[in-house]
């Protein structure tokens, strides 16, 4: 999978990674794929409710280790 841009929020608590990705995606074009890298575990909830919310496609949510791992595709 091609990823366009990927975000490094380890260590920030929530909402910051989200806010973070918000702002990606909002410079991001059409298609473009989305990676984020976080430690709050409440990041997999918070990044899948936002995906369907803002109508962005959910790619993969994986917990590896310490880290939470969302890409996602921009609408």
């Amino acid at each position: 999978m091609q990823i366009d841009k990927e975000i490094d929020a380890r260590g920030l608590n929530c909402p910051l990674p989200l806010m973070k990705a918000k702002k990606a995606l909002g410079e991001m074009q059409s298609g473009q794929v989305l990676r984020v890298v976080a430690t709050d575990s409440g990041s997999m909830r918070d990044f899948l409710a936002f995906a369907r919310q803002a109508g962005h496609d959910m790619l993969d949510q994986q917990h590896v280790g310490k880290e939470y791992i969302h890409v996602l595709r921009r609408h």
